[in-house]
């Protein structure tokens, strides 16, 4: 508590609060438009924190993510075209209310939700954190080789509909993850005689690429489509369709906290993703309702339950990264490139290393949950207005930055050209269904898995019968096997686990696809 208290000292500075309100802001217009998006987002703006300091950069990056979160459900509300696959839910009420003359009230009512979902799972962030951590140091080469393949392999099964492909991808990261000078030997693995890849693949271009321009390419594909013209919103005349009432909240208040308990759990375990957590929520809260046949029509509740756990996604996610150095989503795995380049390594020895530094993380994603509904409440005209800006004005700004962006990583061409090339990829990724999310998440960890992996093989002398001596090993090496077997089963009955992801979700203006 008391470093707590120490990084809301540092946090609250005109500077620092200038910086998160700026990154809240830039998220909530990125997640108004559709087709761009917290990862988008993210992943442009990290060169561009090279100057800044490392409390403001990072809580520049984590406003963005917030900020990104809640602001997808205004073209989702007003446009019935969520502006992240997440915010699909938040359509299936949100639009009829708004037909209806209730636009404001869902707006509204989803910036409540979402404020609330994001501030109770950064404090669940907070809580569980340093505890797991504590027990993470107590691991050793062994068994974090172990806890990384089972890692990679929950991941690839959740993320994506094929587990094949899921894992495929997760290999392929890996495969990359070793371009460069190799560990021990320091001789140089697939660099083809080039000296620029001597150091490995950076991950800010990969992912600028995979993510942005190629979602940029896809959505040009789709350009006739998204700047058709859509049906006119109009506010409704009485007062009470643009205010929340206490009628409301005493409707919502139990599938808010319903929806951030789950958008938490989905968010703690990887490769899950935003989807899963806003659809379960929004099936739970239309389970438990007495009139479950209303839903689709415009019930209030469906709002809130999509948002509060769409947003309480987020921070959850940063609790596998924080305590063990483990991505659990395409944030997490971007996040990790800002995290290093500020002197912040995540993983279980941060908590010991630089105690103040992480407590400032967590003051400012407090202070980030607050700006997010001062900047939405006082902005929701203005972000409404957003929705309406054509792609074809957006795409050429968005692949501007990304250059400038994938740039000032290196400073070199060189990081332009690995960028267009995973932009090919992460174009054929989308097309075949791979799961860029388990691609990005096994580059990052790649490193790991390959130390851990050699550690192991020295500390066991080369012999499996030693695993033996290393319990926790065994146990995740057995729940490997269990999870290949259920979700093999699982597909091959046709019981997909989980029928919306983070990838391979179609969004054009007026439907989801």
């Amino acid at each position: 508590m008391q470093d707590l208290i120490h990084g809301f000292a540092d946090v609250l500075t005109v500077y620092t609060l200038a910086w998160i309100c700026a990154g809240v802001t830039l998220g909530y217009v990125l997640g108004v438009l559709p087709g761009l998006g917290k990862a988008t987002g993210v992943a442009v703006a990290i060169p561009l924190t090279f100057y800044l300091e490392p409390v403001a950069a990072i809580a520049l990056l984590i406003g963005i993510a917030k900020g990104s979160a809640a602001g997808s459900a205004v073209s989702a509300i007003l446009l019935n075209t969520p502006g992240e696959p997440s915010s699909a839910p938040t359509a299936l009420d949100g639009y009829p209310m708004a037909r209806q003359g209730k636009a404001q009230k869902a707006l509204k009512m989803g910036l409540y939700a979402s404020v609330i979902g994001d501030f109770l799972s950064t404090v669940l962030l907070i809580c569980l954190a340093a505890p797991m951590a504590r027990y993470a140091l107590l691991i050793g080469p062994v068994e974090l080789c172990a806890i990384l393949v089972f890692s990679m392999t929950f991941i690839g099964g959740l993320s994506g509909r094929s587990l094949l492909k899921g894992l495929i991808a997760g290999a392929f990261g890996v495969f990359f993850a070793t371009v460069g000078l190799e560990t021990e030997t320091f001789i140089p693995r697939l660099t083809f005689g080039l000296l620029d890849l001597d150091d490995g693949l950076p991950l800010v271009p990969i992912a600028i690429g995979m993510l942005a321009v190629a979602e940029m390419i896809v959505q040009a594909g789709n350009m006739r489509q998204l700047d058709r013209e859509t049906e006119q919103i109009v506010d409704g005349t009485r007062p009470e369709d643009r205010v929340v009432l206490w009628s409301d909240w005493k409707r919502c208040f139990a599938p808010i906290l319903r929806g951030t308990l789950i958008g938490s759990v989905v968010g703690i375990l990887p490769g899950l993703g935003a989807s899963v957590g806003s659809f379960l929520s929004y099936g739970a809260t239309r389970r438990a309702s007495d009139r479950p046949e209303e839903f689709g029509t415009g019930r209030i509740e469906g709002v809130a339950a999509a948002e509060s756990a769409d947003n309480a996604v987020v921070p959850a996610s940063f609790v596998p990264l924080f305590a063990l150095g483990i991505p659990g989503s395409v944030i997490a795995a971007i996040l990790i490139a800002a995290f290093v380049l500020h002197g912040l390594t995540p993983g279980p020895r941060m908590f010991q290393e630089q105690p103040e530094l992480v407590a400032a993380v967590y003051a400012a994603m407090l202070c980030a949950s607050g700006i997010l509904l001062f900047i939405g409440y006082t902005g929701q005209r203005i972000f409404a207005r957003v929705a309406t800006v054509p792609v074809r004005l957006i795409i050429p700004v968005v692949l501007f930055l990304c250059c400038i962006g994938a740039w000032m990583e290196t400073g070199s061409i060189f990081a332009i050209y690995i960028m267009l090339a995973f932009t090919v990829l992460g174009i054929l990724a989308k097309k075949l269904d791979f799961s860029f999310v388990t691609f990005l998440i096994g580059f990052v960890i790649g490193p790991s898995v390959e130390l851990s992996f050699r550690q192991s093989l020295q500390i066991l002398d080369h012999r499996w019968s030693n695993l033996t001596g290393h319990p926790i090993a065994l146990v995740f090496i057995a729940l490997t096997a269990v999870v290949l077997v259920a979700l093999a089963r699982g597909r091959s009955g046709g019981g997909a686990v989980g029928t919306v992801r983070d990838t391979g979700t179609t969004i054009t203006k007026g439907r989801i696809s």
